[in-house]
Protein backbone atom coordinates (compact mmCIF):
# COMPACT_ATOMS: atom_id res chain seq x y z
CA UNK A 1 0.00 0.00 0.00
CA UNK A 2 1.26 3.23 -1.11
CA UNK A 3 2.05 6.37 1.72
CA UNK A 4 -0.76 8.33 0.48
CA UNK A 5 -3.01 5.65 0.59
CA UNK A 6 -2.10 4.34 3.89
CA UNK A 7 -2.37 8.14 5.23
CA UNK A 8 -5.87 8.46 3.20
CA UNK A 9 -7.36 5.13 4.99
CA UNK A 10 -6.19 6.00 8.47
CA UNK A 11 -7.34 9.17 8.52
CA UNK A 12 -10.97 7.46 7.86
CA UNK A 13 -10.75 6.03 10.89
CA UNK A 14 -13.39 6.68 14.12
CA UNK A 15 -10.63 8.30 15.62
CA UNK A 16 -9.07 10.43 13.04
CA UNK A 17 -5.36 10.51 13.54
CA UNK A 18 -4.79 8.74 16.50
CA UNK A 19 -2.62 5.72 16.42
CA UNK A 20 -3.90 2.76 17.43
CA UNK A 21 -4.07 2.32 21.18
CA UNK A 22 -4.03 6.24 21.45
CA UNK A 23 -7.08 5.96 23.19
CA UNK A 24 -6.50 3.91 25.42
CA UNK A 25 -3.28 5.68 26.50
CA UNK A 26 -5.15 8.80 27.19
CA UNK A 27 -8.03 7.78 28.57
CA UNK A 28 -5.96 6.21 31.13
CA UNK A 29 -4.32 9.27 31.41
CA UNK A 30 -7.38 11.19 32.20
CA UNK A 31 -8.58 8.57 34.60
CA UNK A 32 -5.37 8.23 36.43
CA UNK A 33 -5.69 12.18 36.97
CA UNK A 34 -9.49 11.78 38.08
CA UNK A 35 -8.23 8.78 40.32
CA UNK A 36 -5.40 10.92 41.77
CA UNK A 37 -7.41 14.48 42.35
CA UNK A 38 -10.82 12.16 43.76
CA UNK A 39 -7.89 10.50 46.30
CA UNK A 40 -6.59 13.73 47.48
CA UNK A 41 -10.44 15.06 48.11
CA UNK A 42 -11.95 11.88 49.86
CA UNK A 43 -8.72 9.91 50.96
CA UNK A 44 -9.93 10.26 54.38
CA UNK A 45 -13.77 8.73 53.96
CA UNK A 46 -14.01 5.11 55.00
CA UNK A 47 -13.18 3.35 51.10
CA UNK A 48 -11.56 6.59 50.15
CA UNK A 49 -13.19 6.70 46.38
CA UNK A 50 -15.05 3.81 46.44
CA UNK A 51 -17.04 5.18 49.84
CA UNK A 52 -17.00 8.61 48.10
CA UNK A 53 -19.46 6.66 45.62
CA UNK A 54 -21.18 4.39 47.41
CA UNK A 55 -22.30 7.34 49.38
CA UNK A 56 -22.80 9.60 46.58
CA UNK A 57 -25.15 6.88 45.07
CA UNK A 58 -26.95 6.16 48.36
CA UNK A 59 -27.74 9.83 48.30
CA UNK A 60 -28.82 10.46 44.98
CA UNK A 61 -29.73 7.17 43.58
CA UNK A 62 -31.48 5.96 45.82
CA UNK A 63 -31.16 2.33 44.84
CA UNK A 64 -34.01 -0.25 46.11
CA UNK A 65 -31.97 -2.49 48.14
CA UNK A 66 -28.23 -3.83 49.19
CA UNK A 67 -28.04 -5.55 45.96
CA UNK A 68 -29.14 -2.95 43.74
CA UNK A 69 -26.63 -0.52 45.14
CA UNK A 70 -23.65 -3.00 44.57
CA UNK A 71 -25.01 -3.59 40.71
CA UNK A 72 -25.24 -0.16 40.27
CA UNK A 73 -21.43 0.53 41.34
CA UNK A 74 -19.99 -2.77 39.95
CA UNK A 75 -18.62 -3.82 43.53
CA UNK A 76 -18.67 -7.47 44.73
CA UNK A 77 -21.19 -8.16 47.42
CA UNK A 78 -18.31 -8.88 49.84
CA UNK A 79 -16.04 -6.26 48.85
CA UNK A 80 -19.31 -3.95 49.21
CA UNK A 81 -20.10 -5.36 52.59
CA UNK A 82 -17.18 -4.53 54.43
CA UNK A 83 -17.02 -0.94 52.61
CA UNK A 84 -20.76 -0.68 53.96
CA UNK A 85 -19.81 -1.57 57.29
CA UNK A 86 -17.11 0.65 57.41
CA UNK A 87 -19.22 3.86 56.55
CA UNK A 88 -21.94 2.74 59.04
CA UNK A 89 -19.04 2.18 61.77
CA UNK A 90 -18.18 6.21 60.66
CA UNK A 91 -22.09 7.23 60.91
CA UNK A 92 -22.47 7.89 57.55
CA UNK A 93 -25.25 5.46 56.28
CA UNK A 94 -27.36 2.40 58.36
CA UNK A 95 -28.79 -0.32 57.14
CA UNK A 96 -32.91 -0.98 57.09
CA UNK A 97 -35.34 -3.13 55.94
CA UNK A 98 -36.08 -2.68 52.38
CA UNK A 99 -39.72 -1.41 51.41
CA UNK A 100 -40.10 -3.83 48.95
CA UNK A 101 -38.62 -7.17 50.61
CA UNK A 102 -38.00 -6.99 54.55
CA UNK A 103 -35.76 -9.36 53.86
CA UNK A 104 -33.15 -7.48 52.11
CA UNK A 105 -31.46 -4.46 53.27
CA UNK A 106 -31.59 -0.80 51.98
CA UNK A 107 -28.60 1.57 52.59
CA UNK A 108 -29.56 5.43 53.37
CA UNK A 109 -26.87 8.01 54.32
CA UNK A 110 -27.40 9.40 57.78
CA UNK A 111 -27.89 13.20 58.28
CA UNK A 112 -24.14 13.35 58.76
CA UNK A 113 -23.42 10.98 55.70
CA UNK A 114 -25.60 13.49 53.50
CA UNK A 115 -23.46 16.79 55.28
CA UNK A 116 -20.13 14.80 54.74
CA UNK A 117 -21.56 14.08 50.81
CA UNK A 118 -22.24 17.93 50.42
CA UNK A 119 -18.65 19.08 51.99
CA UNK A 120 -17.04 16.17 49.45
CA UNK A 121 -19.14 17.03 46.67
CA UNK A 122 -17.94 20.94 47.18
CA UNK A 123 -14.17 19.30 47.04
CA UNK A 124 -14.62 17.24 44.04
CA UNK A 125 -16.27 19.52 41.95
CA UNK A 126 -13.23 21.36 42.25
CA UNK A 127 -10.59 18.93 41.34
CA UNK A 128 -12.45 18.16 38.66
CA UNK A 129 -12.54 21.66 37.02
CA UNK A 130 -8.67 21.84 38.00
CA UNK A 131 -8.84 18.36 35.95
CA UNK A 132 -10.42 20.24 33.33
CA UNK A 133 -8.33 23.28 33.00
CA UNK A 134 -7.39 23.16 29.38
CA UNK A 135 -10.86 22.76 28.31
CA UNK A 136 -12.97 25.97 27.94
CA UNK A 137 -16.58 25.83 29.43
CA UNK A 138 -17.92 24.26 26.48
CA UNK A 139 -15.41 21.85 25.67
CA UNK A 140 -16.15 20.89 29.35
CA UNK A 141 -19.97 20.16 29.22
CA UNK A 142 -18.94 18.60 25.24
CA UNK A 143 -16.64 16.59 26.89
CA UNK A 144 -18.88 15.42 29.97
CA UNK A 145 -21.84 14.46 27.21
CA UNK A 146 -19.76 12.80 25.16
CA UNK A 147 -17.90 10.52 28.39
CA UNK A 148 -21.50 9.94 29.80
CA UNK A 149 -22.90 8.78 25.89
CA UNK A 150 -20.11 6.09 25.43
CA UNK A 151 -20.63 5.01 28.95
CA UNK A 152 -23.84 4.41 28.66
CA UNK A 153 -23.36 2.61 25.60
CA UNK A 154 -20.97 0.37 26.61
CA UNK A 155 -22.66 -0.26 29.89
CA UNK A 156 -25.65 -1.56 27.29
CA UNK A 157 -23.47 -4.09 25.29
CA UNK A 158 -21.55 -4.95 28.50
CA UNK A 159 -24.34 -4.97 31.60
CA UNK A 160 -21.61 -6.93 33.81
CA UNK A 161 -18.51 -4.85 33.54
CA UNK A 162 -17.27 -3.77 36.69
CA UNK A 163 -15.95 0.03 36.36
CA UNK A 164 -13.28 -0.74 39.51
CA UNK A 165 -11.62 -3.40 38.06
CA UNK A 166 -10.27 -0.24 35.88
CA UNK A 167 -9.66 1.73 38.73
CA UNK A 168 -8.05 -1.31 40.33
CA UNK A 169 -6.12 -1.83 37.58
CA UNK A 170 -4.43 1.82 37.71
CA UNK A 171 -2.81 0.87 41.25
Amino acid sequence: MSTSRTAAHHNDTALGDFLPGDLGRHLGMILRGHQLALTHCVGDLPGSVRGFQLLSTVVHRDPANQQALGAHLGIDRTVLTYLIDDLVEALLVERVPAPSDRRARKIIATPHGKERLKELENKVREAEAELLVGLNVEQSAQLAHLVSELSTSIHRAQPGMNPCEAMDALG
